[in-house]
């Protein structure tokens, strides 16, 4: 890969005909049109923070160096951003007035209500810029390589810069636009941000069942993304349908999984309410992620819960009883063990050769307290299980 170092470019350069889409959240061209600020291999503008915008601006008055930028060459006088679209997208707002940075009076300050002088000096700020020319396949891997420092790329970030095309375009304007309706409804069931790709990212990994590269390698010229749209929006509807009720665990289930397993089953919503409020409100319950597909699964798997066990204190006054009641009757202290025929029916098992045990299972309304323990030897505990 070739490449040529230029210094004589200076902010004023960028921001001539530059352009921000505020729906979109992205910078696009600069440079008067020469320049493609965000193109589809790059993630979305993440400076909008209020912070790292400044620190951008704040840096070039105080003359800090902003960094190697790099562009590529993609025709004659036409350039993409390889890397550096946040810091130019970032003092392209400012320019153009798009946010507001404390001067040194606390006062908050566009580009135009500021000092002319420091206008100047802002926008006569030179540049030191990379102009690279190669194959898509270096290029790809050149972007790896240098973002590998400052804030890292997230796996789905990297996945569209290798398959950018058509499909992570249109991918990207329906998954990864902080501006449509739907964001927040799925805010609810996915963990993550917008502009981070995480979005995104779960839309492929639910309609691949996991397999995200390879999905994404095959469809990467498609032109459209109605088979990952139709897939994303069944599985958000039949959890909505499902769970009429929204709770703060339900966020970041693996939701595609569930899908699979049980969206063929029927399900009572009003039901389903009744049967997550009376888990929410079971003080033994300690997992309360694990409530829904507990229920999902018909109540049966109760590891899901890590349902509250016997403290020690209950462990060991139970075994005290136990022991001391079989011993004065010459039958084992297991009460399972007592009623077998073999050589165990007398045998006093020892504390740690034993489990705390519900006499009635949790899931039956058994409680966990002293009342409802039993100790049983680990072999015959692991018999019972849920019975």
């Amino acid at each position: 890969m070739k490449t040529t170092l230029k210094t004589d470019i200076t902010i004023r350069d960028i921001c001539e005909g530059f352009v921000y889409n505020e729906l979109e959240g992205k910078g696009l061209f600069g440079l008067s049109g020469k320049l493609t600020i965000q193109p589809e291999y790059q993630r979305n503008y993440i400076y909008a923070d209020g912070k790292k915008d400044v620190d951008v601006i704040e840096s070039i008055l105080k003359g800090y160096p902003l960094g190697l930028i790099y562009f590529v060459k993609v025709d004659k006088d036409k350039f993409e951003v390889l890397d550096g679209q946040q810091r130019i997208t970032s003092f392209g707002r400012y320019v153009t007035n798009k946010f507001a940075v404390k001067d040194e009076n606390g006062m908050e300050q566009i580009f135009t209500g500021i000092a002319a002088n420091k206008q100047k000096k802002i926008l006569n700020t030179e540049l030191t810029i990379y102009i690279c020319e190669g194959e898509e396949s270096e290029i790809k891997e050149w972007f790896r390589t240098i973002n590998i420092a400052g804030i890292p790329l997230s796996d789905q970030e990297l996945n569209n810069a290798i398959f950018s095309g058509q499909f992570v375009t249109l991918a990207k304007e329906e998954f990864s636009n902080s501006q449509n309706t739907n964001v927040q409804k799925w805010s609810a069931y996915i963990k993550g941000n917008v502009n981070r790709q995480h979005f995104l990212e779960r839309a492929i990994d639910w309609v691949s069942k996991g397999n995200i590269i390879d999905y994404m390698c095959r469809h990467r010229f498609d032109d459209n993304i109605k088979e990952l749209k139709t897939y994303f929006n069944s599985v958000i509807d039949w959890v909505s349908t499902t769970f009429t009720d929204i709770e703060k665990e339900m966020c970041g289930l693996e939701w595609g999984r569930l899908y699979e397993e049980y969206h063929k089953k029927g399900f009572d919503p009003k039901k389903v309410s009744v049967q997550i409020q009376e888990l929410y409100g079971d003080s033994y319950v300690k997992n309360k992620k694990g409530i829904f597909e507990f229920i999902l699964g018909g109540k049966v798997d109760t590891k899901l819960l890590n349902v509250r066990i016997f403290d020690e204190v209950t462990r060991k006054s139970v075994y005290k009883t136990q022991t001391k009641y079989a011993e004065s009757i010459g039958e084992s202290n297991c009460p399972l063990c007592a009623i077998g025929h073999d050589s165990n029916k007398s045998k006093i098992w020892k504390i740690n050769e034993m489990d705390a045990d519900h006499v009635t299972a949790w899931s039956k309304e058994g409680a966990t307290d002293i009342k409802n323990c039993q100790m049983l030897c680990k072999t015959h505990n692991r018999a019972k299980g849920n019975k």
